[in-house]
């Protein structure tokens, strides 16, 4: 009878330690995807914070980033980081030319005509990708796709990867905002554009290096998601709808609340 009873509450502790450990797992993948969705939220709760319109097109922006990965690995042959170094630079300078083309002409109009805009333009950028890289779904390599086993639980190096980054860029940008000259003038325009104007700071500098920070965290978000998913055309989709409920949830405009 107290065998039986031993059995028993070893065979419930077994069972009790499978659930702990696939209930980490899952907190683990949980924060992989978060960690990714902060970093696009950031980028779009800056810009709103300049422009104090919802930036539609930031997820082609994402999308964008990672085909231009995909593509300097797969067919230019760099390694992985330089890839995704290459991808900051031309997600920033479409950011940049987005602001100056399309939100800078417009920022005196009706609000709904920059968002009009905004769709526009992920709709072209959709579009675009689709002529250049084709509709299929895609797999970006990685050079970390190693599997680490830690008391039982299995994690990616590409996951931790995801991670430790997403910390290492948030811990950045909050020093650069709160630290620097340069960041505190973009705090200060987010406050109140007039009285930053008022006070000699260059507008369309601020907007433009903003724009240029946006598109990078959204490169970087998708270089590093990447390959673990797939890249595709519609990639952003889904990314940009989560990132819109993360500002309105932490407050339009808050980057602590995106955090």
């Amino acid at each position: 009878m107290g065998k039986q009873l031993i059995t028993k509450s070893i065979k419930w502790d077994d069972k009790g330690g499978l659930k702990m450990e696939t209930l980490i797992q899952q907190l683990f993948n949980g924060l992989t995807i978060g960690s990714v969705y902060t970093l696009v939220a950031l980028g779009l709760t800056l810009v709103y914070g300049i422009l104090h319109v919802p930036n539609f097109a930031h997820g082609a922006i994402y999308m964008i980033g990672g085909y231009v990965t995909l593509t300097m690995m797969v067919y230019f042959g760099l390694p992985y980081w330089l890839g995704v170094i290459v991808s900051l630079a031309v997600a920033g300078v479409i950011s940049v030319l987005m602001e100056r083309l399309i939100f800078h002409p417009l920022r005196k109009s009706n609000s709904i005509n920059s968002m009009i805009a905004a769709i526009g333009m992920l709709l072209f950028l959709e579009a675009l990708a689709q002529l250049l890289w084709g509709p299929d779904f895609r797999q970006m390599p990685t050079p970390y796709n190693q599997v680490v086993n830690v008391f039982g639980l299995t994690f990616t190096v590409q996951r931790i990867l995801i991670i430790a980054a997403a910390i290492v860029i948030m811990l950045l940008l909050y020093l650069f905002l709160k630290k620097t000259f340069i960041g505190r003038t973009i705090i200060a325009m987010s406050q109140n554009r007039e009285g930053a104007f008022l006070v000699g700071i260059n507008s369309n500098k601020v907007a433009m290096l903003t724009f240029f920070i946006s598109g990078m965290l959204a490169a970087v978000a998708a270089s590093l998601t990447s390959p673990i998913n797939l890249v595709f055309p519609g990639m952003g989709h889904l990314v940009i709808l989560k990132a819109f409920v993360i500002i309105i949830l932490g407050g339009m405009g808050s980057i602590p609340g995106a955090i």
